[in-house]
This record gives structure tokens, C-alpha cells and sequence, in this order.
């Protein structure tokens, strides 16, 4: 099955699962994660309507978090900030002027996915902004997408330009 068709499948698909539950029980595996425990520079993404939502792992005040903006065609790290707005894709952004400089101190990143599959392949939404980022020698963070169980699909058909992720995390 080729991406924009498991993309527009899962996007549907998604509408119809309880989000709050699977987050709850995602957040519950990630609390006890070794690399979440060791981590302390930690990536999240601020959740659409209809993604994961990592935000109450802001309560873990011993660990430094980060957010993406959308910058161009690429993904500037920002420190998590509540000065957020509204992006032009409806992303709510970091919106204090405050870069990370050195991708190398992300320890971990959790990232939004329309579907994964066994091996460690990802769909996201059809720009490339992960996999751009996932390409600078820099960011060497361990790479998770947080993900409902029924969008785990058995094959993603990949092209050179997509990078793998390490692992994933269901409900």
C-alpha cells in the first residue's frame, strides 16, 4: 500500500479511536522507559486534535524539554516555552525566539506519526520536516514515535530520502 493511501486511511481511522485513553496509557509506558529515565534533554510535540498528547510529561521538572517550530522547510529545536502560537500547519509553537544551538544535547524524541510499521519505518504528514532533521549528524537523539496500536501497519514502502525511527511505543 503506498503512503498517501495509508496516510488518508489512518487520518480517518484515527477520528474514530479514544486518543485520551491511548495517551494515558502510553504516558504510563514512557514513565517507566530506561531511556526516558536516563534522559535529560527530551523532544515533544505539541498533539493535534487527534495525536498523542506527551504534554503532562512536563510535570518530570528534572528533565529539560523541547519543542519543534517549523522554520522554512525545516524544524528548529526550541526549548518548551508557554509563549506558544499558532503555526501555519495549526501547530501551536515556541514563540520566544529561543533556539537550540546544539541538536547533540537531545537525548530522546518522541515524534508524531499518521503510521508505523515492524521495521521501524514511519508515515508522517507529507512534508519531510523529521526526516531532515533526522538527517543532520547533530541530532543523534534516540528517535520514538508515539502511536495508537491500530495504526501500526504491516509494511511501509519506503524512498531513499526516509530515515528510520529506533522504536515505537503503542497503547
Amino acid at each position: 500500500m503506498n503512503k498517501n493511501l495509508i496516510r488518508n486511511n489512518n487520518k480517518l481511522l484515527r477520528k474514530q479511536l479514544d486518543i485520551k485513553k491511548a495517551s494515558d496509557a502510553i504516558l504510563s509506558k514512557i514513565s517507566s522507559l530506561k531511556e526516558f529515565l536516563a534522559a535529560k534533554n527530551v523532544l515533544i510535540f505539541y498533539p493535534l486534535k487527534f495525536e498523542i498528547n506527551l504534554l503532562p510529561l512536563l510535570n518530570y521538572k528534572e528533565k529539560n524539554f523541547f519543542l519543534p517550530k517549523v522554520d522554512g522547510d525545516n524544524l528548529l529545536i526550541c526549548p518548551y516555552s508557554t509563549n506558544l502560537k499558532k503555526s501555519s500547519f495549526n501547530v501551536m509553537e515556541p514563540d520566544d525566539g529561543k533556539i537550540c544551538s546544539d541538536l547533540s544535547v537531545i537525548d530522546l524524541a518522541f515524534i508524531p506519526a499518521l503510521a508505523v510499521d515492524k521495521n521501524m519505518n514511519r508515515i508522517g504528514y507529507g512534508k519531510g520536516y523529521y526526516d531532515r532533521l533526522f538527517s543532520n549528524p547533530n541530532f543523534k537523539a534516540k528517535k520514538v514515535v508515539v502511536i495508537c496500536k491500530e495504526l501500526v501497519v504491516p509494511l511501509i514502502e519506503t524512498e531513499s530520502f526516509d530515515k528510520k525511527i529506533d522504536f515505537y511505543i503503542t497503547d
